[in-house]
């Protein structure tokens, strides 16, 4: 989920992770609007940026089976990264994200 910012035509200008004074509004990291935002930013198709979120789903999931397997342990993995997956588990538990499954479209 991201806060964002809206101009007078309101169009997004700005997102945050956080809520802020000027970033009030909430829109789900996977909304057409975030994606064109990230797009415009990054020079890139809206297309390409949802692909990439997608596949950072992916990733994620493979790394979890990794772990559940016992393949990988958690602590062999670098602090940073450590971090990064210990929040994306909690923002998942937050929204009710799970694995991917057969009825997921990427």
């Amino acid at each position: 989920m991201f806060y964002i910012k809206r101009n007078s035509q309101g169009e997004v200008v700005m997102l945050s992770k956080e809520p802020s004074p000027e970033c009030t509004e909430t829109l789900s990291s996977d909304s057409p609007e975030v994606m064109a935002f990230l797009a415009s930013k990054s020079g890139q198709s809206a297309q390409f940026v949802a692909s990439d979120l997608a596949f950072v789903r992916v990733v994620e999931d493979i790394l979890a089976v990794l772990l559940e397997k016992g393949i990988i342990a958690f602590t062999d993995l670098p602090i940073p990264a450590q971090q990064k997956i210990m929040e994306r588990k909690s923002l998942r538990a937050k929204s009710g994200v799970g694995l991917l499954s057969d009825d997921d479209t990427i």
